[in-house]
């Protein structure tokens, strides 16, 4: 059962886009959902828009329903995050839930894991602060039973990458089914390899929330031990011949 989160004021669902929705004779049942987690800055969206395009495209016909959450008002990002889980059940009910976030929205991703409807979390590029500011680590227990996948920059002059493995290091402890690739030679907005990061994470998401199945780097990165599997390379041109 869900975990109801406190109201989000501000927060809001948008448009929802892949599986086709409604009441008329082209309904397709949802069978799974993609919360999208914008960053701090609508200048610099990373690679969240296509993302959500290729998302929409690749399991719209097994029943993926996307919807970006869109940031407003005081609370956290985080609580607006389990605010759209909560809403996620009511709208759709009990199916499995992905948050998938870039940058805040990566953090905002991690830290609403916990949430009963999540099944699995993106983590893209995300804002990590180097401790909590009571100086605590940044929790991992509550991501336990999720799948969990971090990417990240090797040159992200924004947020550094080191500190994103020493957390998927903690998370891999309380969670085996967690990996973590590194881009090599591109920053925090991921747009040098920004292809390949869109099938990465599609291919993840899609194998999280429906068939439990992941091309070969991602079932390696899943089934290595640290720190292999949390500093996997992401191969130029990968998604080119996925689940050959």
């Amino acid at each position: 059962m869900a975990q109801h989160a406190p109201p989000a004021r501000g927060a809001r669902l948008g448009r929802a886009a892949g599986a086709r929705t409604g009441s008329g004779p082209t309904e397709s049942p949802v069978n799974g959902v993609v919360l999208l987690l914008p960053g701090a800055s609508r200048f610099s969206p990373g690679p969240m828009r296509p993302l959500a395009r290729a998302l929409a495209r690749a399991g719209g016909g097994d029943g993926l329903v996307t919807h970006v959450v869109i940031h407003g008002g005081e609370s956290s990002r985080a609580e607006q995050a389990r605010w759209a889980a909560d809403e996620t059940v009511r709208r759709y009910g009990d199916v499995p839930v992905c948050l998938a976030g870039y940058d805040a929205g990566g953090l905002a991703a991690l830290r609403a894991a916990g949430h009963g409807a999540v099944n699995s979390v993106l983590a893209l590029a995300p804002c990590l602060e180097d401790g909590t500011p009571a100086g605590s680590p940044e929790p991992v227990k509550h991501l336990s039973g999720r799948q969990v996948l971090i990417v990240h920059g090797t040159n992200d002059a924004r947020s550094d990458p080191e500190v994103s493995f020493r957390l998927a290091e903690r998370a891999k402890k309380a969670n085996r089914s967690t990996c973590r690739f590194e881009v090599h030679s591109d920053g925090h907005g991921l747009r040098e390899h920004q292809a390949e990061v869109v099938a990465l994470g599609v291919d993840f998401v899609l194998g999280a929330v429906f068939s439990g199945r992941y091309s070969r780097p991602v079932t390696d990165a899943l089934a290595a031990p640290p720190p292999l599997g949390l500093r996997m390379p992401l191969a130029s041109g990968f998604g080119r011949s996925l689940r050959g």
